[in-house]
């Protein structure tokens, strides 16, 4: 099965991975996705604020696939603090309905030590399927 490399336009170049592998049959696998901006700077250490960051590249990953956050069927957040998620549940989902609608997909919530950026306090992998009648960018 062929696949390409798909890399949101104006981004900084990924080192060492990629944003997202869109393969012939249409799934979209991409990988983790940090409160990080476009030029891989972090504007805030908030927990609702890289959220949002977040859930923002992941779409941007899909867009520049040619998909819509509706092809999207799973999600994995990885968050440092779990207290910090629970305390925040209201704006957590308004923000997520904010980027990604009233669309549900799979999703599993780990908690973890640490993220590889020091200041990433959350990461959001994510696979998506594709309509076969939209087809990358």
């Amino acid at each position: 099965m062929a696949h390409r490399t798909i890399h949101p336009e104006g981004w900084n170049a990924a080192k060492g991975y990629a944003n997202g592998i869109l393969t012939d049959d249409g799934q979209l696998f991409i990988g983790g996705q940090i409160g990080w901006n476009a030029q891989h700077e972090f504007e805030s250490d908030d927990f609702i604020a890289q959220m949002t960051q977040a859930l923002q590249n992941v779409a941007a990953v899909v867009h520049a696939a040619g998909g819509e956050t509706g092809d999207i069927v799973r999600l994995t957040w990885y968050v440092t603090d779990k207290t910090d998620y629970l305390a925040h549940q209201k704006e957590v989902g308004a923000v997520y309905r904010s980027v990604l609608g009233r669309h549900f997909p799979a999703m599993t919530m780990v908690v973890v030590d640490a993220l590889i950026e020091d200041r990433a306090v959350v990461e959001i992998e994510a696979t998506a399927v594709l309509k076969p009648e939209r087809g990358p960018r």
